[in-house]
């Protein structure tokens, strides 16, 4: 097809493809003259997973250049293909707590090797897990570590849930895409659903506030 229906097909503006390929994140088209290029199937889906990246996402252009050359590695191990696209995707604070990070970083530790997960103690979910310890503590909810477990427990299912999902598809770029906007948007419905399980625990635990009505 030639790039204008490429264009048509994915919803992506001629001069914003031509400077995906530019950027390196989409492969040039096959050159059928001096002036005109053909592209297939596999530039259908590469778009799709740039958009993905980038609108669902949040990515920018250079980590989305780290997650397509990840999928275009082919001896690159699926779950590290999977850390290049998500990995980004880790809440990142503007500041470093004052005190208390480096033992909340042993908690965060312990808790891995506790659980027996093969998760990095250093890397950014360690860290941004860390982080909102010590906010907690310095918020006079240090206790709050006490429920981390419960919270580890049903982390686990949901991850679970998300890499079966993710294992259906057999295509790396569909694989990557299903697992980048099943993290952002399975986040939202995630927490979605915890904040209607806390009414429902709210009124089990404090009683209706009123009739037909949850707590808020």
């Amino acid at each position: 097809m030639r790039i204008g229906e490429l264009s048509r097909r994915t919803g992506v503006s001629v001069p914003t493809i031509k400077f995906y390929v530019r950027e390196g994140l989409l492969p040039a088209g096959e050159l059928t003259s001096p002036n005109q290029a053909s592209y297939g199937e596999t530039h259908v889906q590469r778009l799709r997973l740039i958009r993905a990246l980038l609108d669902v996402g949040g990515l920018s252009v250079a980590a989305i250049r780290d997650v397509v050359t990840a999928v275009d590695d082919p001896g690159r191990p699926v779950h590290m293909v999977l850390g290049a696209a998500t990995g980004p995707l880790v809440p990142r604070y503007g500041r470093e707590p004052d005190g208390g990070i480096e033992e909340a970083r042993k908690t965060v530790a312990g808790l891995i090797e506790a659980r027996g997960w093969h998760a990095d103690t250093s890397g950014p979910a360690s860290d941004a897990l860390a982080t909102a310890l010590v906010a907690l503590d310095e918020l006079g909810h240090g206790r709050f570590v006490e429920v981390l477990d419960a919270y580890a427990d049903a982390a686990e299912g949901v991850a679970r849930a998300d890499l079966d999902y993710v294992a259906h598809h057999v295509a790396r770029e569909e694989l990557v895409e299903s697992a980048v906007v099943g993290t952002v948007l399975g986040d939202a419905i995630f927490a979605a659903l915890r904040r209607l399980a806390h009414m429902d625990a709210s009124n089990r635990t404090f009683g209706r506030t009123e009739e037909g009505g949850g707590a808020e």
